[in-house]
C-alpha cells in the first residue's frame, strides 16, 4: 500500500516530489538550518536532485531504506520543509527526522508535522518504537521530540562526523506503550490546584516526578529538593526555613514547590524551587502553583517575593515574567534575579 499524504490543522505531509528539489536545496544551504545538521553548506541543487531521485523510486517507506515526506501548507503551494523516515527490522523500528525553513521556525510546525506523521506510523500494528537522534546542542529539536512524548534514551560520545566534525549524538525513543501514555495524559486547565504536604504513602510518586530531559538544566532533580529541605544552606549566618509542597492538580500530584519562607534575618521569601512534571506541563499549573505561593507570602507579612532562573530556551522565565516578576538585575553564575512586590 501506497503512503499517501497526511492532513494537519495547518499543514499537508506529502510524498516528495522531484520538483521539491530547488526548496530542499535553498533550505539546507541556509547556514542557520544546517548548523548541528548532518550536512555541510552549501547544498547544491544536483545534490538535493539526487536525493530525491533516489527517494521516489518507491511509493512507501522501505526497511533500510530512506524516505521522504515534504510539508506544505494545505494548499500545497508553499514548502515548509520535510520530514525523513528510515524503518529497520522490516518496519519495526523506525528513525525519523525532521527539517523546517528558517521562515517557519516559531510556529510549533515541526512538533504538529512530528505528531501527525507518529500516529500515521503507530497505525501499523507490527511498529514498535519510532526514535530519532540529535546533535545535544540542538535544543530546539530536543524540544519537539519530547512534545509528542519522547524520551531521552541516552547519549553516545563522538559517534557523529560532518566533515571534519566529530560530535556527541543524544537519542531519543518512543515505544507503543509510551506513545500510548503520552495520548492518555491529562491536556486541559485542572479544575482545582493545591499545594498539599507530602505525606509518606506519596513518597513514590513524588519520587517519579520529573522534567523533560532539555529542562534539566533549569530545575533540580527531585533528590535534590529532599536534600535541600532536610539539610537547607545557610545565608547570612542563618540556615534558610525550607517550605516543601507537592502540586495536587485535581488530587493527582502534578509538581513540587520550595520556598524559603520569611523569617527575621532572611524577610524577603524565595521562591527556591519549581517542578511541574513532564505529562503534565501547558496545563497552566505551574501559573496557578506560584499564584498560591504569593498568597502563602502576602499572608507572612513580606512585601516581595524573589526568585532566580537561568536564562535560555526552554527557561522558566517566560512564566515568571507573565506572573509579575521584574528583573532586578542582580545575580551571580548566570542567574537571573527578580522580585514581585506584594504590596
Amino acid at each position: 500500500m501506497a503512503f499517501g499524504a497526511i492532513r494537519t490543522a495547518r499543514l499537508l505531509l506529502r510524498p516528495v516530489r522531484l520538483t521539491d528539489a530547488p526548496a530542499l536545496a535553498e533550505r539546507r544551504s541556509d547556514p542557520e538550518v544546517a548548523a548541528l545538521q548532518s550536512w555541510t553548506t552549501p547544498y547544491p541543487l544536483e545534490r538535493a536532485q539526487q536525493l530525491i531521485a533516489d527517494v521516489v523510486t518507491s511509493d512507501r517507506p522501505r526497511s533500510g531504506e530512506w524516505w521522504m515526506l515534504t510539508i506544505t501548507d494545505l494548499e500545497d503551494t508553499v514548502v515548509h520543509g520535510d520530514l525523513a523516515i528510515h524503518p529497520t527490522w522490516d518496519g519495526r523500528a523506525i528513525e525519523i527526522g525532521y527539517t523546517l525553513s528558517r521562515p517557519v521556525w516559531g510556529n510549533g510546525y515541526a512538533h504538529e508535522a512530528v505528531e501527525a506523521l507518529v500516529e500515521r506510523l503507530f497505525d501499523d500494528e507490527r511498529l514498535t518504537r519510532v526514535h530519532a537522534m540529535a546533535h545535544p546542542d540542538n535544543i530546539a529539536s530536543a524540544q519537539v521530540l519530547e512534545r509528542n512524548g519522547f524520551l531521552y534514551e541516552g547519549r553516545t560520545r563522538l559517534s557523529y562526523w560532518v566533515g571534519d566534525e566529530n560530535t556527541d549524538d543524544v537519542l531519543y525513543g518512543l515505544t507503543r506503550a509510551d506513545w500510548g501514555d503520552w495520548r492518555s495524559r491529562p491536556r486541559t486547565p485542572p479544575a482545582d490546584v493545591r499545594l498539599v504536604e507530602i505525606t509518606h504513602d506519596m513518597l513514590g510518586t513524588v519520587r517519579d516526578l520529573t522534567t523533560h530531559k532539555s529542562q534539566e538544566r533549569f530545575v533540580a532533580p527531585v533528590g535534590k529538593w529532599f536534600a535541600n529541605a532536610l539539610y537547607p544552606p545557610v545565608w547570612d549566618g542563618t540556615p534558610l526555613v525550607p517550605w516543601l509542597r507537592a502540586i495536587e492538580a485535581d488530587g493527582e500530584v502534578t509538581g513540587l514547590v520550595l520556598l524559603a519562607r520569611s523569617t527575621p534575618v532572611h524577610p524577603e521569601p524565595y521562591l527556591w524551587r519549581l517542578l511541574v512534571d513532564r505529562r503534565h506541563q501547558r496545563r497552566g499549573i505551574g501559573r496557578r502553583a506560584i499564584d498560591i505561593v504569593v498568597t502563602e507570602a502576602r499572608a507572612s507579612g513580606a512585601a516581595s517575593l524573589a526568585v532566580s532562573w537561568l536564562p535560555g530556551r526552554g527557561s522558566p522565565e517566560a512564566l515568571y515574567l507573565r506572573c509579575g516578576f521584574v528583573p532586578t538585575g542582580d545575580g551571580d553564575a548566570g542567574d537571573v534575579e527578580a522580585r514581585l512586590r506584594l504590596d
